[in-house]
């Protein structure tokens, strides 16, 4: 089952329940996913969009997070927050730091990466390749942190 097929059961499912933190999140993913189609470019959602557009929507809920949390706003933090556990259900498995320090290891030892001016070579590479399973800051720290 594609992410659009999936959502729009998800909404029916969410419609039933009464769930409205989940309605209105699937609702924003549903409204994403028909803006990229009408969009008028041409390009086909597939998995590789699919995680495109469901990564922006949890860094939009983790930006909105943390301007929350700066500006005194518990209530609206925990609705973004309720929102983003949400959207990390249709992501595939986030990886923790360990996983992502054993996968950076591996690609910089595939492309012979190990000083920090091969930093240019080596992000590139693990970001193709962990796309979608961890978060960018996260990996450009570890990618960091391994080459230091």
């Amino acid at each position: 089952m594609d992410l659009k097929e999936r959502i729009n059961e998800d909404l029916k499912s969410a419609m039933k329940s009464g769930d409205k933190l989940r309605l209105l999140t699937i609702r924003s993913i549903r409204a994403s996913i028909l803006e990229f189609e009408k969009s008028g470019t041409g390009k086909i959602l597939n998995n590789e969009e699919e995680i495109k557009l469901l990564s922006g929507a949890v860094k939009k809920r983790k930006d909105a997070i943390k301007l929350f949390q700066k500006a005194g706003r518990e209530d609206l933090v925990q609705k973004e927050e309720g929102e983003l556990k949400i959207l990390l259900d249709y992501l595939p498995k986030q990886l923790t730091e360990d996983e992502i320090f054993d996968n950076v290891k591996k690609i910089a030892v595939s492309i012979g990466a190990s000083s920090k001016d091969d930093f240019p070579k080596l992000m590139p590479e693990v970001m193709k390749q962990l796309k979608g399973k961890a978060d960018g800051k996260t990996v450009r720290n570890i990618v960091l942190k391994f080459l230091g």
